[in-house]
């Protein structure tokens, strides 16, 4: 059965340069060198209503329905998912694709069937997530759905939102 062993750890400074560092891809034009696998999100902050932007892996694409899913790896408190629950219209851009979105939490029985669909495609990755975010796992489905389910990990599908000019406005103050 999974559990926590503590929450997740301030990451140290060479760690938070690598995970920017798709972020810096996609500021320089070259996002699609990291294919489908990653996604960047461009949502407006809660508190400044500037545009913020972070790049997410993807957990699933469901292409019949174009839905994107993330996890929310670091915890609730993270600054992108407070400000989509804040505000949930977005922007992603997954290679030189960008697209009007809609983020909605999933929930947790959803999220976890999720998790173990991760798990199972992505063995490894699953695995290391769930360390640097403080969970012991056994490495079965049932304990990938546990941690999604009973001991927290959510999700959020980026829904396609409609078609015409991409996202929120540039310096919009919210209030």
């Amino acid at each position: 059965m999974a559990r926590r062993l503590r929450e997740p750890r301030p990451l140290s400074a060479p760690i938070k340069l690598l995970l920017r560092s798709p972020l810096l891809l996609y500021r320089a034009g070259l996002g699609q060198l990291l294919g489908s696998r990653f996604l960047l999100l461009e949502h407006i902050g809660r508190n400044s209503g500037r545009i913020r932007r972070t790049v997410l892996e993807v957990v699933q694409h469901e292409r019949s329905t174009d839905v994107f899913y993330v996890a929310v790896g670091f915890g609730p408190r993270s600054d992108w998912y407070r400000n989509l629950l804040a505000d949930p219209d977005c922007i992603i851009q997954v290679g030189r694709r960008r697209s009007r979105r809609r983020a909605r939490v999933l929930p947790a029985a959803e999220g976890a069937e999720l998790m173990a669909r991760y798990a199972r495609r992505h063995p490894r990755a699953a695995r290391a997530l769930m360390r640097m975010m403080g969970f012991e796992v056994d490495g079965s489905e049932a304990d990938y759905r546990d941690v999604a389910g009973r001991l927290g990990l959510e999700f959020v599908a980026l829904e396609p939102r409609g078609r015409g000019a991409a996202g929120p406005a540039r310096g919009r103050v919210r209030g």
